[in-house]
């Protein structure tokens, strides 16, 4: 199959297929003889595990080591199970960091008792650091 084909199949943009030859998550393709790209199933199925697990929030450093584990079916998935536990510690921190987050947000929004930008709680919290109640960065 062609490039736009691969992308319609897998739902990716062909700038994105292209990027993910290019950076080595997607093994590059023979070429027809009228020099086009020439995918098969196994770049699907490829492809299709990539954005899935970019869709889940895999940085492409986890997706290459999991790719490479994939290529190895007899290989013990302790280091699958290290990198899926890896993840989901760094978004439960983000979790964590964006009810951190919640919380200041509606703490200046209830302070807020209408009337002039220039005593208004929300733009002193935010024009003030010091006012806030959690840090950010």
């Amino acid at each position: 199959m062609k490039i736009g084909e691969l992308a319609r199949a897998t739902g990716t943009n062909i700038e994105t297929i292209r990027y993910y030859e290019r950076i080595g998550l997607l093994p590059k393709p023979l070429r027809t003889d009228g020099n086009y790209r020439d995918y098969g199933p196994e770049h699907v199925e490829r492809l299709s595990f990539v954005r899935h697990s970019r869709g889940l929030g895999f940085d492409i450093a986890d997706i290459r080591s999991l790719l490479n584990l994939a290529d190895e079916p007899a290989r013990d998935c302790g280091d699958a199970d290290r990198i899926a536990n890896g993840h989901l510690v760094a978004v439960e921190r983000k979790i964590a960091q964006l009810r951190q987050l919640q919380s200041e947000l509606k703490r200046m929004i209830a302070e807020c008792r209408g009337g002039q930008i220039s005593s208004c709680n929300i733009m002193r919290s935010l024009a003030d650091h010091q006012l806030c109640g959690t840090e950010h960065s």
